[in-house]
């Protein structure tokens, strides 16, 4: 079964990426958790539509860098996620970070969620945070262009 995954964009430009790597890579992340990555869209976006979005849906009045909607059955994955291209800046600003990894954290990181992974608890951002490193390490050895 092949991933369908769309990239759509809200208020902001698609970033240059190669999607078809993208796709295989969270295949295989999907795959690592026993998952299968199904349905899933990512929506690009500007900081104003994130905020929208996080007031409407979660009753939250503040800024993030990926809001994931699950709508997965079983091992299936399915759902939107809406990735502020502002915040994800900001954020690898921030952080010293490339802002094309930071992006790719954030990509996975939702992939992450569907996949049950939690990271609010305690202890559970810790959780998160190794996760994506495993992820970005298999994104490396398959793109064999490591950052």
């Amino acid at each position: 079964m092949t991933a369908e995954i769309q990239w759509l964009s809200d208020g902001a430009e698609l970033p240059s990426l190669d999607y078809e790597l993208l796709r295989q890579w969270i295949a295989q992340v999907a795959a690592s958790y026993n998952r299968i990555a199904h349905t899933l869209n990512y929506i690009f976006c500007d900081d104003e539509k994130i905020l929208e979005v996080n007031r409407q849906y979660l009753g939250h009045d503040y800024y993030t860098d990926i809001i994931t909607f699950d709508s997965c059955t079983g091992s299936l994955l399915r759902g939107d996620m809406y990735i502020s291209l502002d915040t994800v800046a900001t954020n690898a600003e921030g952080l010293g970070a490339d802002n094309r990894r930071e992006l790719l954290r954030v990509i996975i990181h939702g992939v992450l969620h569907l996949c049950g992974i939690n990271d609010k608890g305690p202890g559970e951002r810790e959780i998160m945070e190794a996760a994506e490193d495993k992820a970005l390490a298999l994104f490396d050895k398959m793109s064999n262009n490591p950052i």
